[in-house]
């Protein structure tokens, strides 16, 4: 994030980064820490240890010694964030499904964000996204901030994903908003899969254009034709986009679902930060 701005989104007073404690994790923790900092929020690091019948005779001393592991590592990255920040709680949790608990977590803190690694350490090379970050970003109650290991958040370039669907009109809100706030640069794109349906690719773009007019936002529109997650995250790239706002689900999706669909392959794709918005 650009340290010479104040905070790029209108409301974030509570901001919980979830990890599994491998380096996966790392480039959601230096934007939770970076995001609390400039938005004066109050920052909740947890982890999860996973427990299955198995822990209950042979595996129980391998479950100590991992939530032991667990305790000393949410010590050492609360103190990490007190080097920047006022304050910072750290919250350590086991149980038969991470995923659960920190939505459960994030709904009792009523966080406004919670900050995710893109795959975690049991992540799969065929595997997009983590099963538990994806899992998370589906049944969150708050947006959710995807991060790469490597990715650096600087709200300078943005692109919106958009299909037209309520849940794509949500993530452009909150898109013009931190453009608004930081003068990002920002791109709509809408992507379709035939040269037939390229006008409503227009149309959706040009949504997008009418609600930052009303901003006082200029924005950029692209309609391109192909498979929507490889050229929302190749033109990301070739535009050196720092940040891709897009919401949880398209007009296709499922309720609580998000395993296949083109958010989470976006998000599999990126080399940046993906913004998963969320209707409230």
């Amino acid at each position: 994030m650009n340290t010479s701005q104040s905070c790029p989104v209108s409301k974030l007073e509570k901001l919980l980064v979830a990890t599994d404690r491998s380096l996966f994790s790392e480039g959601a923790i230096a934007a939770a820490i970076t995001f609390a900092k400039h938005c004066s929020s109050k920052l909740y690091v947890m982890s999860v240890v996973e427990t299955n019948p198995e822990y209950e005779t042979a595996g129980a001393e391998f479950l100590q010694k991992e939530e032991e592991e667990a305790v000393q590592y949410l010590a050492s990255l609360k103190a990490r964030a007190l080097e920047e920040l006022p304050s910072c709680e750290a919250i350590f949790r086991h149980g038969d499904s991470a995923s659960r608990l920190i939505v459960e977590e994030a709904a009792q803190k009523k966080v406004d964000m919670i900050a995710v690694g893109r795959r975690g350490r049991h992540g799969l090379e065929k595997v997009l996204l983590g099963s538990a970050s994806a899992k998370v970003i589906g049944h969150a109650p708050c947006k959710v901030l995807v991060v790469p290991r490597a990715a650096r958040i600087e709200c300078k370039n943005i692109l919106i994903a958009t299909d037209g669907s309520e849940h794509a009109r949500t993530a452009a809100l909150e898109a013009i908003e931190i453009a608004k706030r930081c003068g990002s640069r920002l791109t709509a794109i809408s992507v379709v899969l035939s040269e037939d349906e390229k006008e409503k690719a227009r149309t959706y773009a040009g949504d997008v254009v009418q609600a930052a007019q009303k901003a006082g936002i200029s924005v950029e529109t692209m309609a391109l034709v192909g498979k929507p997650h490889e050229i929302i995250a190749g033109t990301a790239k070739s535009m050196g986009v720092d940040l891709i706002v897009m919401g949880a689900y398209g007009k296709t999706g499922l309720k609580k679902l998000l395993m296949g669909s083109t958010t989470e392959k976006v998000i599999g794709l990126a080399s940046c930060a993906v913004l998963v918005a969320k209707i409230a």
